[in-house]
């Protein structure tokens, strides 16, 4: 089958979060399954483009017509990719190149992707890669099958569409006026694109994407309720039938304790118990901490945001510091008020709580590593990858049973059996604290139940495989329409 994915980002060539990190897995899944041919494109920033890593040749270039405007398109194939994935970069200076390091927060942002998005259906034609199957990916992607059915169909005659929703919050609203003078959509897809006087594009991949599919099966079932969508509750509820959840994995390769070059020790699910300690000592030296191997370490690597649950645990932070004989650990960026918050809590517990306000992905390596308890109380996460990059490494999960942190940690009873981490139900700091005690105190008072519980955590397979496996059923349902 041939597949064509689209998205704003994709590691290892650039990445501002999660998006990036299936970006980097899915392709190479599924260009493991026989008989697929999988292309992938993505922008060219300017960080890409002044990366010596990646090697490119130049193809063709050709201007793209957004509105009134046309600009220019260069599209770059890369030459040393070391699966069989084609990857594709799309050059434009004036959208992508020249900018600030962020890849998102431009004023111009939507024109961006607007241009992004019409782009790669003009360069899968000129390459003369027709899919079976385009999937894309989040707002900065949502335009591509209301571009197809409404201006593409003639080249792209069978192809069907895909259109995958990581995070809802984040939709691509623009001014009434956008419609026009950058979609220059003709003039019938007015109400797709509408909603409450504005555009939203997002809205617009619901409704003209052949499927549409969400990164985890239980936030799929949470969008159809106001809390969790965002505004768009009713679209979802409309497109209920063609909408499935699909949990993400994670990279085995790259999340693996046995050869990550990150830590100082290595080790598996066998040899776990003295690797973590090794790895437990090390980080606790490496951030300040008394290398105390009896205090539970609670770690936390996030972007530092209300959705996160980050208010959960300011709330039960200093009660918890005071009761149990623990360690706080948290890296990240993100709000002034919680990096204010945690920088404070460890100048007044400098022996028990560690802040590193920072954006470090060899240090983030290290926490998976050498914490003993993985704290994710998000209010919401459509899937969340840093649990399972947890367990994967022996840490045990305290979340909030939402999205695909329900899906991905079953929970345990006191004594550790029955699930893979602990959970509470409703989003409040006394729920919170109720779980993050049931994990302090099996991990104080039954300690080879804790250790079992890890063992279990790190025998579970968090890959791709799986997921990927479900996508090429609904690429092939997807394909027998025709």
């Amino acid at each position: 089958m041939r597949i064509a994915i689209l998205a704003s980002e994709g590691a290892p060539y650039i990445k501002s979060g999660g998006l990036g990190d299936v970006m980097e897995a899915l392709p190479a899944a599924l260009s493991r399954i026989e008989g697929n041919e999988v292309v992938l494109v993505l922008p060219y920033y300017k960080k890409i483009k002044d990366d010596p890593r990646w090697e490119t040749e130049f193809v063709c270039h050709f201007d793209v017509q957004l509105g009134w405007r046309k600009q220019y398109c260069g599209i770059l194939r890369l030459k040393n990719r070391k699966d069989s994935v084609k990857a594709y970069f799309l050059d434009s200076d004036y959208y992508f190149g020249g900018r600030s390091a962020a890849i998102y927060g431009h004023g111009d942002d939507g024109e961006r992707f607007a241009f992004f998005s019409k782009a790669c259906l003009d360069s899968l034609h000129r390459i003369g890669f027709i899919p079976d199957v385009i999937q894309c990916n989040d707002w900065q992607t949502a335009l591509v099958p209301t571009y197809l059915q409404a201006m593409y169909r003639d080249k792209f005659p069978k192809t069907r569409t895909m259109y995958t929703i990581h995070n809802i919050e984040y939709q691509g609203w623009a001014y009434s006026g956008f419609f026009d003078d950058v979609l220059g959509l003709p003039w019938e897809y007015r109400g797709t694109m509408d909603m409450n006087g504005a555009v939203n594009v997002m809205k617009g991949a619901i409704e003209t994407a052949d499927l549409v599919t969400t990164v985890s099966e239980t936030y799929s079932r949470e969008l159809m309720y106001p809390y969790y969508a965002h505004g768009l509750d009713s679209i979802i509820a409309n497109a209920s039938w063609k909408l499935t959840g699909i949990t993400n994995g994670i990279d085995l390769d790259t999340f693996n304790p046995e050869t990550d070059p990150n830590l100082p020790a290595h080790y598996n699910a066998n040899t776990f118990v003295e690797g973590k300690a090794a790895c437990k000592k090390a980080l606790q030296q490496e951030v300040g901490l008394p290398t105390d191997p009896d205090a539970p370490l609670m770690v936390m690597v996030t972007r530092l945001a209300g959705h996160k649950g980050l208010d959960l645990l300011c709330y039960i932070a200093r009660r918890l510091l005071w009761e149990e004989n623990c360690q706080i650990l948290i890296l990240g960026t993100g709000e002034e008020r919680f990096e204010h918050f945690f920088r404070e809590l460890s100048e007044e517990f400098p022996n028990r709580v560690a802040a590193k306000i920072t954006f470090n992905l060899g240090l983030a390596a290290r926490i998976y590593a050498g914490g003993d308890i993985y704290l994710m109380p998000s209010k919401s996460e459509p899937c969340g990858l840093s649990q399972m990059n947890a367990m994967r490494y022996g840490t045990v999960p305290v979340v909030h049973a939402t999205g695909g942190l329900r899906d991905t940690v079953p929970p345990c009873d006191e004594q550790g059996q029955g699930g893979l981490g602990f959970t509470f139900q409703s989003y409040n700091g006394d729920d919170f604290h109720g779980a993050v005690k049931r994990c302090l105190d099996l991990y104080n008072h039954n300690q080879d139940a804790f250790t079992a519980l890890q063992y279990r955590d790190m025998c579970q397979d968090f890959g791709w495989d799986v997921p990927a496996g479900r996508y090429m059923e609904l690429f092939k349902k997807m394909h027998s329409w025709q």
